[in-house]
């Protein structure tokens, strides 16, 4: 196991015990037994309800349902569709472009780009896309890189979102809006 792995497979694990306490603790569980040094709980200062709890994780069928519903009805002006192959924007294209630091210029076909979430259309035309993408898939993931790499050759803003945060809707709605103007 590399070490990078490893991290990140400790990451993981320290947040999701983070999680089970916060939902013991909101649940009313008691939670583990602490050590006799901390003050008991008569002690202990009331600690405010808490006004946020953690969603449980998305789908990405729900995900995807979340954005629609965002599109449709903050952004009116455009028709979008969803899943939508590279090549139909770009047609068959094979161009030369350096995906990443470490290696030269390559030639990288468009039907090897992850299709686009969503493409919206004003007028017939295509005006941005939206791709939905976990972990580092935007920075790191071939697919990604090539879609992203065409959106740019189109001229569209390649507007990406990591379904791994929150996504809350008035940042959703702000970020796409900053890049359709």
């Amino acid at each position: 196991m590399s070490w990078k792995s490893l991290l990140s497979s400790l990451a993981n694990n320290i947040k999701n015990d983070v999680k089970r306490e916060i939902t013991k603790n909101l649940s009313g569980q008691p939670a583990q037994s602490t050590p006799s040094s901390q003050p008991t709980p008569s002690s202990r200062p009331t600690p405010e309800p808490q006004t946020r709890v953690f969603e449980r994780e998305r789908s990405d069928g729900e995900w995807v349902a979340y954005f629609r519903e965002i599109l449709q009805s903050e952004f009116p002006q455009y028709s979008f569709r969803e899943n939508v192959a590279v090549v139909e924007l770009v047609g068959d294209a094979n161009d030369e472009f350096k995906l990443y630091k470490s290696r030269p210029q390559q030639a990288y076909k468009a039907e090897w780009g992850k299709p686009y979430s969503f493409v919206l259309y004003q007028d017939g035309l295509a005006k941005g896309v939206v791709m939905l993408g976990k972990g580092h898939s935007h920075d790191s993931n071939v697919k990604y890189l090539v879609a992203r790499m065409y959106a740019k050759k189109c001229g569209l803003p390649y507007i990406n979102f990591y379904t791994q945060m929150p996504n809350e809707r008035d940042y959703v709605i702000g970020r796409i809006r900053k890049f359709l103007n």
